[in-house]
């Protein structure tokens, strides 16, 4: 017999070459993207960064990458996409499928905080967490401040005290913009400054707070990730191990800490891809960190740059003009955006002599445009602050001319949802002293003092949902008794959420009625919240996408009697943002207003507000009208304004037509 001495062992043919052969793929991946899209798409191994200017098929690209990676025989599971939104990453997921199977929708993907949530629950045992910890949302975090901010030795009648909103802004822009909290006060609430050893007590009594009673604000999710991803503990590892390539959308809009969690979640295998524009960097109010796109490069070896600069959305005339106020940025990725649409109108830069003829040049525009066949749908007017459009609603409803107004309310943050996602959250976590104290306030004779009483009832262990209340406690607290019998009621493992929720919100009816004059108005948001969780299997799952991606959308509040399908879209352009219309008006371009007076002194926030005036800008498929009042009068600073913003300086009449509008209509 002859010993066989060789032998073949199985490997994936996956990632043994660079590049593969385009003739194994299903899709036509060269054909059907353009050249600078196709290199972005079939380059997988290594670290990439790539810049996608303004309409230039940033998702398009990030679809086909997805696809391209599954047809190479990779398992899905071991592809991240990290977005800002839920519904971005659904999107992306959704389109991968429809493009190649559904393969492409078992990737992992999801929000830098929605997935720091999956992977602290999986991994808690090794973060040091317990596994039902509850998520503070911005209102409950507030709150909790506030209980602490309440008490005798830090607030005096001498002196006025930070608010909650301004405290919790203040912890939260520490962690997200990596300065000391001393540094916060300085720069934005210096008169604040006196109070600075309070100010920090109440954090450490915050932080020590939301430890004892198994509870996590948004800041919290990704530090905890964070650190975890660079304990280099066995089950960091794995994790990292696990997750093959990484691709992270809207880069330009991530914080420190997030661009640490990058850096984690590819220290194995080192396939990372971020993707955005420098130039629409808007959001440092948030945390956001201009330069972690500027100096991604750094963060890995080898960084290749690959630049989308086609776009698919303007004419050639409006990306001219993006493209003239960009070049004067002083850090920036060097691009040129060009369409093969035509050349187009010219953008229109519109001085009026006063705000009011602003308006009513608008008002006839849309009417002019609207007769020519463009939908009130298309068309936006953009301002860099909310107030700057109050004459002009004022004339678009004289004119009949229906809009809407983005930045109302969001659905979460109604009051009698909060209520009711009170009752549930103490299901999960019976520490939530938060959840507690807001529902027993609902009830009627029951004030801060005999809520507290309570709450310490049910830190002592003498209150537990666990258990069905004792006689003693049922008498000593009889105005909340059957509110105990019902926490006990509904604790049981044996109900669906849905179910859980019908008998909440039979118990919750009264207290509804008695705490709401407008409850028959409000109604209808409880009926859209029972559907919302019909579609959930465990409380753990529809709590935490309630924290982290809040429903938008309330009744409260809308008007019954606007039965209009179309609309103008009034907007600040930070909700723009991602957005496009035929038809852009940009209003108060003027020094002081656009760029705000407010950022005039600092050279970081003057290019901010470049970069904010490049998005407005973007935003125009067709037509774009720039205007500017010569007589403002602003309250707060005493002056009138004249002069328009500096945006538009030096603008060649090949870039724009100017005009100046001075009689009456």
């Amino acid at each position: 017999m002859i010993e066989n001495k060789i032998q073949l062992k199985k490997i994936s043919l996956a990632g043994t070459s660079k590049f593969f052969d385009e003739s194994r793929f299903k899709i036509n991946y060269k054909e059907l993207l353009n050249n600078s899209q196709f290199e972005a798409v079939r380059s997988t191994e290594g670290a990439y960064l790539l810049i996608a200017g303004a309409g230039t098929g940033k998702t398009r690209t990030l679809v086909y990458r997805v696809a391209r990676l599954i047809e190479m025989g990779y398992d899905p599971y071991s592809i991240l996409l990290l977005t800002f939104t839920r519904k971005a990453a659904n999107e992306m997921l959704k389109r991968a499928s429809l493009l190649l199977d559904d393969r492409c929708s078992k990737i992992r993907g999801g929000t830098f905080h929605s997935f720091a949530n999956l992977v602290l629950r999986k991994y808690h045992k090794a973060v040091g967490l317990d596994s039902n910890f509850t998520i503070l949302d911005q209102g409950d975090s507030e709150d909790v401040i506030n209980l602490i901010r309440s008490q005798s030795k830090f607030i005096s009648n001498e002196k006025r005290f930070p608010n909650k909103q301004t405290l919790a802004k203040v912890y939260s822009l520490s962690i997200n913009t990596n300065k000391n909290i001393s540094e916060i006060i300085e720069e934005n609430y210096p008169h604040f400054i006196s109070l600075l050893d309070k100010i920090l007590e109440i954090e450490k009594i915050y932080k020590e707070y939301k430890r004892k009673n198994n509870l996590l604000d948004y800041d919290d999710l990704l530090i905890y990730l964070r650190d975890f991803l660079f304990s280099e503990s066995p089950a960091a590892k794995s994790l990292q191990s696990e997750i093959r390539f990484l691709m992270v959308d809207e880069y330009q809009d991530t914080n420190h800490i997030q661009a640490e969690i990058v850096q984690g979640l590819a220290a194995h295998h080192k396939n990372v891809m971020v993707v955005g524009d420098d130039s629409q960097s808007i959001y440092s109010f948030r945390g956001a960190d201009f330069y972690n796109i500027i100096q991604f490069p750094k963060l890995f070896d080898d960084v290749k740059i690959i630049k989308l600069e086609e776009n698919y959305r303007s004419y050639q005339s409006i990306l001219d003009f993006a493209n003239r106020i960009i070049r004067a940025a002083l850090d920036k990725y060097e691009k040129n955006l060009f369409s093969r649409r035509g050349s187009g109108n010219l953008p229109q830069v519109i001085a009026t002599v006063t705000e009011n003829l602003q308006s009513k040049f608008i008002v006839e525009k849309i009417l002019e445009l609207r007769e020519e066949g463009v939908k009130l749908n298309d068309i936006a007017i953009l301002f860099r602050s909310s107030f700057h459009s109050f004459d002009l609603e004022l004339e678009l409803s004289k004119a009949n001319i229906p809009f809407q107004k983005f930045g109302g309310m969001k659905f979460i943050e109604s009051a009698h949802i909060k209520d009711v996602i009170a009752f549930l959250r103490i299901v999960e976590n019976p520490k939530d002293i938060i959840s507690w104290y807001r529902i027993l306030l609902l009830h009627e004779g029951i004030g801060p003092k005999t809520a507290q009483r309570i709450l310490d009832d049910i830190a002592a262990g003498k209150l537990n949902s666990k258990h069905e209340p004792e006689e003693k406690i049922k008498s000593k607290y009889e105005k909340v008794a059957p509110l105990f019998y019902l926490i006990y009621e509904i604790s049981k493992p044996k109900f669906q959420p849905s179910e859980i929720l019908q008998k909440v919100l039979y118990y919750y009816d009264e207290l509804f009625k008695i705490n709401y004059d407008d409850w028959n108005k409000r109604r209808k948001d409880l009926d859209i919240f029972q559907n919302i969780v019909e579609n959930y299997a465990d409380l753990d799952s529809l709590l935490s996408d309630l924290a982290i991606e809040p429903i938008i959308d309330s009744v409260v509040d809308i008007e019954p009697e606007n039965k209009e399908n179309e609309f103008v879209t009034l907007s600040t352009i930070h909700s723009a943002k991602g957005l496009e219309w035929d038809t852009v008006f940009i209003i108060h371009a003027v020094e002081g207003y656009f760029p705000s007076s407010r950022n005039a002194d600092k050279i970081e926030q003057i290019e901010e507000e470049r970069r904010l005036m490049y998005v407005a800008v973007t935003r125009a498929k067709n037509n774009l009208f720039i205007l500017y009042p010569m007589n403002l009068f602003d309250r707060e600073a005493g002056r009138t304004f004249s002069k328009p913003s500096r945006f538009l300086s030096d603008l060649s009449p090949d870039i724009a037509e100017g005009f100046l509008l001075e009689s009456e209509f």
